[in-house]
């Protein structure tokens, strides 16, 4: 007997959402639904122009499984996640055939009114559920409310990263994939073949005039070539800071791993170090398979995570090992704090000034700054605050913006001596 199908819209319908919510699901179950068969299954979605359950059914059967091992726990998920006969079964028929199938749930008609019917989501991405869609058919007694999924994501986009539980944090990853993280490029001393250059190539022209008896018909020019400056990210992971290290250090992986960067540069490099008590470099971690993994092994690489804040006493260290160096000379640095020092604000106040001296811009990420009261007159902060290009929140997704807008600003000259108030970005406000 042929399993009863619920109804459900393609109308007003996200269907790169819908693929990431029953991949991110799927992968919860342990099966290997990773982003590459997440776009495979919207795709076939918009392709097969999927407008019933059992429809949709069969495209998720046949791009997010592939082995027979797998079809169990796929059909337990789709079950619980669309109201479905629960237990294992064979794939239905094509898509193409059950259009004509007159068995075959067909697609209500919506109302204008109120949207259509939504789309079916995971439960703990939603709390309100469409009751617009319990008027126009008849709901099955077993079956969960239809959820929106675009509902439940600007919901948590709009939360602070401290209120959000692990489950949730990975519901983000897939809008996080969405941003781009570019920094100012770099102007080297090499030069490289351009249409627009203003300096004119004498050897190529010549090359050139070889092609028309020594006449040079063309003037071939030369521009100065740039490169993707490089990015340093100190990520503090003291107690107050460890939930906004997690959701920060996930945005930095999904965004080096992206396909995304400077228009004219490329990708910035990225060197990632964590402190509390001690500095621990992590970049290797950012190599990792998912983002869960590169948090567990950021966690075992820092003995201190969660631990105290020295950010002067790691600062220094930095400086020390890496930044005279070489590593921060022109670069453009992050610092996630909340600037909560336990240490000698001097020493902090002493680091920045010797930072700031190589770096091409230094931009503060303190989520305490989200706050229209907050004041930097004590502690760490007020020692660091004068040498600060820009000051951001980045509290939650939406405060993300502001921030990867700090990092691709150029740079403005400032004096530390004067006391000049860095750029303070809030979200909304920005």
């Amino acid at each position: 007997m042929r399993p009863a199908w619920p109804r459900w819209s393609a109308l007003r319908t996200d269907v790169a959402a819908l693929a990431a919510g029953l991949g991110a699901a799927l992968r919860a179950a342990g099966l290997p639904a990773g982003p590459d068969r997440c776009e495979r299954l919207a795709r076939a979605i918009t392709v097969m122009r999927a407008a019933t359950v059992a429809e949709l059914h069969a495209c998720a059967m046949a791009t997010m499984v592939a082995d027979p091992s797998q079809i169990d726990t796929f059909e337990r998920v789709f079950a619980a996640l669309f109201g479905v006969q629960d237990g294992p079964r064979r794939p239905a028929a094509d898509p193409v055939a059950m259009r004509g199938d007159p068995n075959s749930e067909p697609l209500p008609a919506a109302n204008p009114a109120t949207g259509g019917p939504g789309l079916p989501a995971l439960r703990t991405m939603t709390a309100d559920a469409d009751s617009a869609s319990s008027g126009t058919q008849d709901a099955l007694p077993e079956a969960p409310a239809i959820r929106r999924v675009a509902s439940a994501a600007e919901r948590l986009a709009g939360r602070d990263f401290a209120r959000l539980s692990g489950a949730e944090l990975r519901q983000l990853a897939a809008l996080m994939r969405e941003l781009t993280i570019a920094v100012p490029p770099r102007r080297t001393r090499r030069y490289q073949s351009s249409r627009n250059g203003i300096r004119p190539d004498l050897r190529r022209t010549l090359r050139q005039a070889r092609r028309t008896g020594g006449e040079p018909l063309r003037l071939a020019r030369r521009a100065v070539r740039e490169r993707p400056r490089r990015l340093i990210v100190l990520c503090d992971i003291s107690g107050s800071m460890e939930p906004y290290a997690r959701a920060l250090l996930q945005l930095l992986y999904l965004a080096s791993r992206g396909s995304g960067g400077a228009p004219r540069g490329g990708r910035p490099r990225t060197e990632v170090f964590t402190f509390a008590t001690r500095l621990t470099r992590l970049t290797s971690t950012l190599s990792a398979a998912s983002p869960e993994t590169m948090l567990a092994k950021a966690g075992q690489a820092a003995p201190d995570w969660s631990g105290g804040t020295r950010i002067g006493a790691a600062l220094k260290e930095f400086n020390d090992r890496y930044g005279a160096r070489g590593m921060a000379r022109g670069a453009v640095v992050l610092i996630i704090s909340d600037g909560w020092e336990t240490g000698d604000p001097a020493l902090l106040g002493e680091q920045m000034a010797r930072l700031s001296r190589v770096a091409y811009r230094i931009v503060w990420a303190n989520p305490r700054t989200q706050s229209e009261r907050y004041r930097p007159e004590v502690g760490g902060m007020a020692a660091a605050w004068p040498y600060c290009d820009a000051v951001v929140s980045a509290h939650n997704l939406d405060a993300l913006d502001d921030l990867l807008s700090a990092l691709g600003a150029p740079r403005k000259r400032r004096s530390p001596e004067t006391l000049s108030p860095p750029e303070t970005l809030r979200a909304g406000t920005g």
